[in-house]
């Protein structure tokens, strides 16, 4: 006689497996866990910190040499989306259509966060950089309505969309949000 399939607490069985016994926490309490939200806290203060300083100290579209030939702190505005997405378009009301965009990403952030067991680390950490680094970025689309970028890496004339601490957050959390969806984290001998 076969075995009854387990049955998945929430979700798909491919996205969020049977949870090893103990770590059947789910949902907004364990996404509350304090070491997630001060890794949230890390972000959004370094952010703001170095958009301050570089505000303070480069004049707008002026640079500074990190290292010569690869890397710049360049003070530039982001009116638009990530990597200078919709930066050149005006749009009536622009500025209150990406904060309403940034919001609604970090409530979906949010609701996907509260499907993950507790044992889904990686997953969680992801997003938790993700997280910050969206709060970080709605914090000055809200109050100055614009996002500071300094971080310019080039090579010659070839240069990389100019970004921020808060956007290397989203980028390292959305890669291992992906990495913990591929099971990458999972061991080859774990039944599929």
């Amino acid at each position: 006689m076969a075995d009854a399939p387990q049955a998945v607490p929430h979700g798909d069985a491919l996205l969020h497996p049977p949870a090893p016994s103990g770590t059947h926490e789910i949902g907004w309490k364990a996404l509350l866990k304090p070491s997630l939200l001060i890794a949230v806290l890390v972000i959004v203060v370094l952010d703001q910190a170095t958009k301050a300083m570089i505000g303070a100290s480069i004049p707008m579209y002026e640079s500074v040499t990190i290292i010569p030939g690869l890397l710049d702190f360049t003070h530039v505005r982001n009116t638009g989306a990530a990597f200078g997405l919709l930066n050149t378009t005006d749009l009536p009301m622009k500025s209150f259509v990406m904060i309403l965009m940034a919001i609604v990403a970090i409530v979906a952030i949010g609701a996907y966060g509260a499907t993950l067991r507790a044992d889904e680390n990686i997953a969680r950490a992801g997003l938790s950089l993700v997280l910050g680094g969206a709060l970080g970025n709605l914090i000055d689309r809200a109050r100055l309505g614009y996002v500071l970028d300094f971080v310019d890496v080039y090579s010659g004339n070839w240069h990389f969309w100019a970004f921020n601490v808060a956007d290397a957050a989203i980028s390292v959390g959305a890669v291992l949000v992906i990495v913990d969806l591929l099971g990458l984290r999972r061991h080859a001998s774990n039944p599929v």
